[in-house]
């Protein structure tokens, strides 16, 4: 799982608590989740590859790099949702 946002904004705190919150209850799944600023190469990058347009964005990936499923802009997925798409990888 990959999340996409810019730290210093307006959705900065509601992201990193999502963030904070999947780790705590899905601690199993805690390693599979990476975080990238879309202000920094790597993130800029990674969001043109997979065509990521609004931020915050959530990618759940599959283990070969394709995406399964995103969510983007600030309607965010239910912790839940998120994470029966990462079991499901």
């Amino acid at each position: 799982m990959l999340v996409l946002y810019r730290p210093n904004s307006e959705h900065g705190r509601v992201i990193e608590s999502f963030i904070r919150d999947f780790r705590y209850q899905h601690e199993a799944n805690a390693n599979v989740l990476d975080v990238l600023n879309i202000d920094t190469r790597d993130g800029s990058a990674t969001a043109s590859l997979y065509d990521v347009v609004q931020y915050p964005a959530i990618l759940v990936l599959a283990d070969d790099g394709q995406l399964m499923k995103s969510w983007e802009g600030d309607n965010l997925p239910l912790l839940e949702e998120v994470a029966g798409y990462v079991h499901a990888g």
